[in-house]
């Protein structure tokens, strides 16, 4: 697998960094509700690009889980992640792979991070490899070449993320860990929960926008380790 180099955060700008978690925090939940059962007091957890930590943190306080490990190549997101995550049984580490932790989960998340990897089957036997038989990896992808948004946010994101952006399709995907290994499914995110208009998004011009993206663009991919 080709090694991604580290960075120091994702975003080149410090305050839109910083206000990631807030805006994701209710995908995050939907994520979370919709993926895993009530109970992980017994099961491991990989969280695959954490950012800031946001993601498991949500999770322990909703589904408290025996421990979990979250990677990310951003420097400064993964130290502030290590500030933030309290008393919480859970370990940041600078790293791009998941098999180079030496150890297996029972599940892995991931939120948008597939379209900034250069190679989706590389990614797939990587995180084959860290996980047990019959475990499921739940990944977030609203950037895809099938999402309606993405001919206009590839250039808004370009401009701002501190490394390249892909183009992959949701059959690529599939393909990749199919191929893997893996057993795919899908689903739209549907987000459940009121989302707070912001007028003036470069992102969503027209509210309409905003509605199709959380409820036909944005998916959540299950791939589920076989044998």
């Amino acid at each position: 697998m080709a090694r991604l180099s580290t960075i120091a955060t994702w975003n080149r700008n410090p305050a839109d960094e910083e206000a990631m978690g807030a805006v994701h925090a209710p995908i995050w939940r939907r994520m979370a509700d919709v993926s895993v059962p009530h109970d992980l007091g017994s099961s491991t957890v990989l969280d695959y690009g954490c950012n800031q930590g946001g993601f498991l943190r949500l999770l322990y306080d909703g589904h408290s889980f025996q421990s979990a490990v979250g990677i990310d190549i951003a420097r400064e997101s993964v130290a502030r992640a290590e500030l933030l995550k309290g008393q919480r049984p859970i370990e940041y580490k600078v790293a791009d792979s998941a098999a180079s932790l030496g150890r297996v989960f029972d599940y892995a998340f991931s939120h948008e991070v597939l379209y900034l990897l250069p190679d989706l089957a590389a990614h797939a036997r990587d995180i084959r490899a860290a996980l047990q038989p019959g475990a499921a990896y739940v990944a977030a992808m609203g950037c895809h070449t099938d999402s309606s948004v993405w001919p206009r946010w590839r250039k808004l994101i370009a401009e701002t993320s501190s490394i390249p952006l892909y183009d992959h399709s949701l059959e690529d995907v599939s393909k990749a860990f199919a191929g893997a290994g893996f057993s795919v499914s899908v689903r739209p995110l549907a987000l459940d929960a009121f989302m707070p208009v912001a007028i003036g998004s470069a992102y969503f011009p027209k509210v309409v926008d905003q509605l199709r993206y959380y409820t036909a663009d944005k998916v959540l991919f299950r791939f589920i380790r076989q044998p």
